[in-house]
């Protein structure tokens, strides 16, 4: 199938690794440009080297305005045809572990940040009447995490905003969708596998096939099947889909709209 995403530019956020990372190697194949953005700039470095001339790259911590403004200023003569808005999530935590300012950190982590990326993207958007806009979230937003209390809370502000801004811009061709990922095999699960191996007194082996067992189809997911998914929503192919929340869990959320 053609993605028709040749030659087309795209940002991803938290490209160095996980999700973000697989995303962007996707993207490549397929002949598309992109600016990968992501906190180490070494693992950038490293990865604009294996795509020279197609990969630009952006060095900082996307939840930070200076570095948001830097993506803007780098797509003043190169407007993007989508953008991948992924990055890692609060600390693994039960309500009773959690004080106030974990709740401001979290909110700031998921929430604030987006905000301020999606109003500063829109604009360039709206000059070429296109765009795909995709949220990387978490099964989360479905059904609640054991010990992601923080992340059970304000991600759904995320699909909530991701619902609103859907409706309002889907006259202008501009789609606006959410992912929300189950247990994949990323470097991010590892703080889920030792908080459970902690409050269960188990190992992390052991904790890691308490989290396989609830899966339906037996495994984790991989970072490139996921990476498929977004590739269609960032393709012209997706234009009637808009405003909603994609599952990639292997059949984790059993509810019936999940």
């Amino acid at each position: 199938m053609d993605f028709k995403v040749k030659d087309k530019f795209f940002i991803v956020t938290g490209a160095g690794s996980g999700f973000g990372r697989a995303i962007a190697e996707v993207l490549l194949a397929e002949g598309a440009q992109v600016l990968a953005v992501a906190r180490t700039k070494e693992v950038l470095v490293a990865f604009q080297k294996e795509h020279a001339g197609m990969l630009d790259i952006i060095a900082g911590d996307i939840t930070q305005d200076n570095v948001q403004l830097e993506v803007i200023m780098h797509c003043k003569n190169n407007i993007p045809d989508g953008v991948v808005i992924n990055a890692g999530g609060p600390p693994a935590k039960a309500f009773m572990e959690t004080e106030l300012a974990d709740w401001d950190e979290a909110y700031r982590l998921l929430v604030r940040w987006k905000v301020a990326f999606v109003q500063r993207i829109i604009p360039l958007l709206r000059q070429q009447a296109y765009g795909r806009i995709v949220f990387v979230e978490s099964v989360s937003v479905k059904q609640p995490v054991e010990n992601l209390v923080l992340s059970n809370s304000l991600r759904l502000a995320v699909v909530g905003f991701a619902k609103s801004l859907a409706k309002d811009i889907a006259s202008e061709n501009i789609t606006v969708n959410v992912i929300a990922p189950g247990y994949h095999a990323t470097a991010a699960m590892d703080r889920l596998f030792k908080k459970k191996a902690e409050t269960g007194n188990i190992s992390v082996k052991e904790a890691k096939i308490v989290f396989v067992r609830d899966i339906p189809v037996k495994k984790m997911g991989e970072a490139s099947e996921l990476a498929s998914l977004v590739l269609w929503l960032l393709s012209p192919h997706s234009r009637y889909a808009t405003g909603q929340t994609f599952s990639h869990d292997g059949g984790l959320v059993q509810g019936v709209f999940g």
